[in-house]
């Protein structure tokens, strides 16, 4: 695991060796174990690394036998022993043993098609010097980051593995994107290709980008296909068992100590009882708590802890866990604010203290069907199949509802169900996952910026994505949309970021991309049967996990900020929101961020996403643009 830079000019100005080192400084959290850099005329390479795999010779950047094709990669290749055999057969000479040297020698052999024999996580930088030609690829899932720059006339090329190694470069502007601004209030992430940087963009998952001349090419290599199939759920649960077996054991090289998160989750027990399995020592178990019991998940993790016979590792998270924000806000780059970072950074930063390599559990509940708004989205499907007055019904009832105070519990949830039943089944889904929705944000941004944005832009790159699933059910095109989404914007954003900030490689067995590939052939009634979140997954985990946590309530992996922010962080919040540099940025109406404020104070609603999102923005405005 490592952290990637480079530079390429097209003016033909030779490649500046300062700049490549001071994107990689940025970077030295990502590698703190050696550093290497290659400049060929107009092109240059950067890299920092954390030794995984090949301790003594595996530094980077690597080349062919000729030294006429360099590349930086970060990630690991598990498939690279297979891989190095066949192309040694081909007559390719190794001079290391790591994994990332198959990078070049693949690339030799099938050009662009080198992406597709890869099996693993990565993100590299390739140059070939006989070509002058600079290839970049990311994995399938894009559980590896590509963040690039280029300027209007196409005299300068930066890319780096984060945002804030591109900035390094003294000639980018810091700009606000509008649009990308806009989609950040829905999600709560910025999604690919947009950075919340004007002209940064990101490498999209799957894809590869190659940099000839001027001309610049983007393609996607892999689409994630539903190849549904006809089997008996006894061969499906086999099947499962044997792919997820493969994928665990497969990420255990490594020639430096590692461990696991676990929740106590289904996803994260079923990972550290696999690696039992293979694992001659103890697994070393890493768990995150609350004080709130709504949020505190330490009791099932103790469960499967003793169940596999772990080397345990508990922490439990306070209100001042929010002093880590200015590190947090520092290594995203760019607004994020999916909260649950914050346990993700400290469980990173407890497990760096006793391994390098930890596995986790992303990935199940998208395969799986593991998220109660999927099973909102089949009990929907019931409800447009009855008379309107059956809905009509419904929402007058919500007036019978006691008051909600807290976004997780069930009286909250069925309160935004009713209420979206009115929408098209997509627009309904947006606004199950929106922070802000559309008339929200029309009485949250100020006008010069209102008029600046298309408030339908959120559901037009939802529809992007979901259109490419036809004659499927809306769910299953649903679930392959938060695949491409929600998943690699937000989730493998998060886990990457708060992993590598602490010089920490996370592995997610459930990523597989063959793993996801035979659990794309599983029906979906074997996934939500009869409102039964991943019944195929538990069907197959029963000999292996007890039912207290296979039948346990679904928690998530998050934090109690509502009542933190009504209780001790109320006035920190109130102080960046509503001061002076705050008011004075003409993005928000302040008047609504009061609103918001005192209505979740009064406990009349739980606006803890919504002033979050702001409270970040205002934050990262502050550390990046001010």
């Amino acid at each position: 695991m490592c952290g990637i830079c480079g530079t390429l000019n097209f003016n033909g100005q030779k490649a500046d060796r300062s700049l490549l080192e001071s994107m990689a400084d940025a970077l030295v959290h990502r590698g703190p174990d050696a550093h290497g850099y290659y400049i060929s005329g107009n092109a240059g390479l950067g890299h920092r690394r954390l030794a995984i795999i090949d301790l003594n010779t595996g530094d980077q950047p690597l080349h062919n036998e000729n030294s006429t094709v360099w590349t930086v990669v970060n990630g690991e290749i598990y498939n690279y022993h297979q891989l190095r055999e066949m192309l040694e057969a081909k007559g390719h000479r190794f001079y290391t043993n790591t994994d990332s040297e198959v990078v070049v020698h693949l690339y030799e052999e099938y050009k662009e098609d080198c992406v597709k024999h890869l099996r693993g996580m990565f993100a590299f930088a390739l140059w070939d010097d006989r070509e002058k030609l600079m290839f970049l690829a990311r994995d399938r899932l894009g559980k590896k980051p590509i963040v690039y720059w280029h300027d209007e006339k196409q005299e300068r090329f930066i890319f780096a593995s984060e945002i804030k190694a591109v900035l390094q470069a003294p000639f980018i502007k810091k700009e606000v994107d509008i649009q990308a601004l806009n989609l950040y209030l829905t999600f709560l992430y910025v999604p690919a290709p947009w950075t919340m940087f004007k002209g940064i963009k990101k490498l999209p998952p799957a894809h590869y980008m190659i940099i000839k001349g001027k001309n610049i090419t983007l393609k996607r290599y892999w689409h994630l296909e539903l190849n549904v199939g006809n089997e008996s759920p006894a061969a499906y649960e086999e099947g499962l068992l044997q792919q997820l077996d493969e994928a665990v054991r497969i990420r255990l090289m490594s020639d430096v100590p590692l461990g696991a998160f676990l929740s106590g989750g289904i996803d994260s027990s079923a990972i550290v009882g696999i690696m039992s399995k293979h694992m001659q020592e103890p697994v070393k178990t890493f768990s995150i708590g609350f004080e709130e019991k709504l949020y505190n998940e330490l009791f099932y993790a103790r469960i499967a802890a003793r169940l596999f016979k772990t080397d345990h590792h508990e922490l439990v998270i306070r209100p001042q866990a929010i002093d880590i924000l200015p590190k947090i806000i520092h290594h995203y780059g760019e607004p994020f604010a999916d909260y649950s970072c914050i346990p993700t950074y400290f469980v990173s930063q407890f497990a760096a203290s006793k391994v390098k390599v930890a596995l986790t559990g992303d990935g199940g509940d998208e395969s799986f069907a593991g998220y109660y708004r999927y099973t909102a989205c089949q009990a929907a499907e019931i409800f447009d199949r009855m008379p309107r007055f059956v809905s009509k019904i419904g929402l007058a009832l919500l007036s019978c509802i006691n008051k909600s105070h807290d976004i997780r519990t069930i009286r909250w949830q069925v309160k935004r169900f009713f209420r979206s039943l009115q929408y098209p089944a997509l627009k309904r889904y947006l606004n199950w996952i929106a922070a802000f929705n559309e008339q929200e944000k029309k009485q949250l941004l100020c006008a010069d910026v209102l008029g600046k944005v298309n408030l339908e832009q959120d559901l037009d790159f939802l529809a992007s994505f979901h259109r490419q699933y036809k004659n499927v059910r809306f769910l299953d095109a649903v679930i392959q949309t938060d695949i491409n989404t929600y998943l690699p914007f937000d989730l493998l954003v998060k886990t990457d970021i708060a992993s590598m900030a602490n010089s920490l490689e996370a592995r997610s067995p459930f990523l597989d991309h063959k793993l996801m590939e035979y659990a794309a052939t599983i029906p979906l009634s074997l996934k939500l049967h009869n409102f039964n979140n991943k019944y195929i997954l538990k069907r197959s985990l029963r000999g292996m996990l007890p039912d207290s946590i296979i039948h346990r309530t679904k928690k998530g992996f998050g934090v109690p900020m509502g009542q933190w922010f009504r209780g001790q962080l109320k006035g920190f919040m109130q102080d960046i929101l509503l001061d002076e540099k705050s008011r004075a940025r003409g993005y928000f109406q302040i008047n609504y961020i009061k609103q918001l404020i005192d209505d979740h104070m009064s406990e009349k609603s739980d606006n803890c996403y919504k002033l979050w999102a702001v409270l970040l923005f205002e934050l990262w405005h502050r550390e990046f643009i001010d």
